[in-house]
Parts: C-alpha cells; structure tokens; sequence
C-alpha cells in the first residue's frame, strides 16, 4: 500500500432505538421537529442552516447542524449539503435555516440555492422533500408554496 496516499473511509451507524420522532410527511411535521434542533437563545441573533435526512419511509436518519452565518446570511456548500446525504443514504432532504428577522420571505439568495439544491438532489436520486425558513414565531415552506 502507497502511505502517500490518504485513505477514505465510510461508516454508517443508524440510530434504530429512536423511533420516537416518527415520519415526516408535512411541512409541519418538519417544523415539529426543526424547531427544538434551533437554539431558542440564538433564533433570532444570527442565521443557522440545518438538514434534516430522510429514508424511504420518511422516518428521519438524522440532522445536520451544516452552517453558521451571522446576522442575515449564512453560506452554504452543496457538496457539503448532498455529501451527508449520500453518506447516510438518505432517499430525502429537508433544508432549513432560520432568519433572525422574523421576516419568513424568501430571498433571492433562498430561491436560488434551492434551485440549484434541487438540480443537484435529482442528479444523485435524492428528493428535495422541502425548505424550511423559520423565526421564533412561524415557518415558510417552499413545497407548501409550489417553490420545489
């Protein structure tokens, strides 16, 4: 074996005790759950992004706490975003972030990086199930709205 080069390994370790999330099946499912992922304290100080993964069956594998911005953006990396889905064979997404304005419309930013999310989810046969803007007062949801 070549020691100069790296070696990249993969594991998967479902959490199977915690059923008790149950399945995802609306936007309000998600919210249900996204909400106590947020930190209460911080919801309106600064923007967070954060993945819910799905299965088949829309029971969650697990969530990502993938980005920290500030006060009103966060940046996002794609790879980052779908790698984790592969990682944990996810067959569904769930973007959030929070915006700390309480304002629930979408950006430009929002619309765009949901786009190109979706392009990319097609592509590895992951179904973008929906994004979630949250507040410490309610949420938006791009499927509810026809946006995905």
């Amino acid at each position: 074996m070549n020691e100069s080069i790296s070696e990249i390994n993969i594991s998967y370790r479902p959490n199977h005790k915690n059923k008790s999330l149950g399945s995802i099946r609306s936007s309000s499912d998600a919210y249900r759950v996204l909400k106590e992922l947020y930190n209460q304290d911080l919801i309106c100080a600064r923007e967070e992004f954060i993945i819910l993964y799905l299965n088949n069956g829309g029971r969650i594998l697990g969530y990502f706490k993938a980005f920290t911005g500030g006060i009103s953006s966060v940046t996002c990396d794609m790879k980052i975003i779908l790698g984790v889905g592969l990682k944990s064979l996810a067959t569904s997404v769930i973007l959030s972030h929070n915006h700390p304005s309480g304002n629930l419309k979408p950006s430009s930013s929002d619309l765009n990086l949901t786009k190109r999310v979706a392009k990319g989810c097609k592509v590895m046969d992951i179904h973008l199930f929906d994004h979630l803007i949250l507040s410490d007062e309610g949420y938006f949801s791009f499927a509810d709205e026809g946006l995905i």
